[in-house]
């Protein structure tokens, strides 16, 4: 894991293979008391880059193209996972998966958006990014998971909902509102987890929950950087100021009380490690489970009406 170098990481990376190099030639060269000195310099180098990366950084994280995808979490967390297709109207959109899975004692529905790793399996998943098919088939299993009693996970990881015409002649934003609507009042649990990009409606079409987790290196916003700089500067070169401007991070989100709980990754981001990260996750949603299947349906409901009422800032 973890091929791509991004800008800000290339100095770790040249460090290490220089520390590879001088590991190679130890056997023949007394340079043990260097090669010590030049590994707490990396390890040092790496805990002060990743504590302090900006907002702009973790979006670059957030989309690196090793990070684990829905498909991967759902394959290291959960085990007998049936994936259910179609939303039994218009076709089976492959940007978004879903089925019935066993997450330790609990079973539950699983649903997430789903990227490619190449050009071909990208192509194949729309690049993430789903057309109403998809929203409705997310639907359709979440109604599924509510007529026998199981909890609702959702993973969003999403550069937004596909903006094509064929999505706009289907009812995108129809299908994206409706399943707002329907996800407010399910009468079973729902647990959201940002695992890469949340994007918009796109990733708010799988949003409404009674608690919302976020991985540590991820964003969730209304628009993305690149998005919002072409709007305010008629240009995307102002995409790291217009991140800081959004503040999309999880610790921002967290203050904002957005989101409830963030998920840590190892040193570096998920894509470092896929079965850490999964493991981490894991162990956090069923923590949530355990709380959440005690709780009755109408204070399901209301709890997480008011949660979302309370979002926000307004003036009367």
């Amino acid at each position: 894991m973890g091929k791509t170098i991004l800008d800000f990481e290339k100095p770790i990376f040249q460090l290490e293979e220089k520390l590879e190099e001088m590991k190679e030639s130890s056997a023949s060269l007394n340079i043990e008391k260097d090669i010590l000195r030049l590994e707490t310099k990396v390890a040092q180098l790496k805990a002060e880059l990743y504590d302090g990366l900006t907002r702009w950084q973790r979006v670059q994280l957030a989309r690196h193209p090793d990070r684990p995808f829905t498909l991967d979490y759902i394959n290291l967390m959960t085990e007998d996972f049936v994936e259910l297709h179609g939303d039994r109207h218009y076709g089976d959109d492959k940007a978004i998966v879903g089925g019935f899975a066993k997450l330790g004692e609990y079973k539950v529905m699983i649903i997430g958006q789903q990227k490619g790793r190449d050009t071909k399996s990208n192509v194949y998943r729309n690049f993430g990014m789903a057309n109403p098919e998809g929203y409705r088939k997310a639907l359709r299993l979440m109604k599924l998971a509510e007529k026998f009693n199981k909890p609702v996970i959702t993973m969003l990881d999403t550069p937004g909902a596909y903006p094509g015409l064929e999505a706009e002649e289907r009812g995108q934003a129809e299908a994206i509102a409706k399943n707002l609507f329907e996800m407010s009042r399910l009468r079973v649990p729902i647990i959201v987890v940002i695992i890469g990009e949340g994007a918009s409606g796109g990733a708010l079409g799988l949003g409404v929950g009674n608690r919302i987790l976020m991985l540590q290196n991820c964003w969730y916003s209304v628009i993305s950087p690149e998005s919002c700089s072409s709007i305010l500067w008629r240009s995307w070169d102002y995409k790291e100021q217009a991140a800081e401007a959004l503040k999309l991070t999880a610790p921002d989100l967290l203050e904002q009380k957005i989101i409830d709980r963030i998920i840590p990754e190892p040193l570096g981001g998920a894509h470092k490690d896929h079965k850490a990260a999964a493991d981490t996750l894991k162990a956090a949603l069923l923590e949530e489970l355990a709380d959440l299947v005690k709780i009755k349906p109408e204070k399901l409901i209301e709890n997480r009406l008011e949660k979302f009422g309370s979002m926000g800032v307004y003036i009367e």
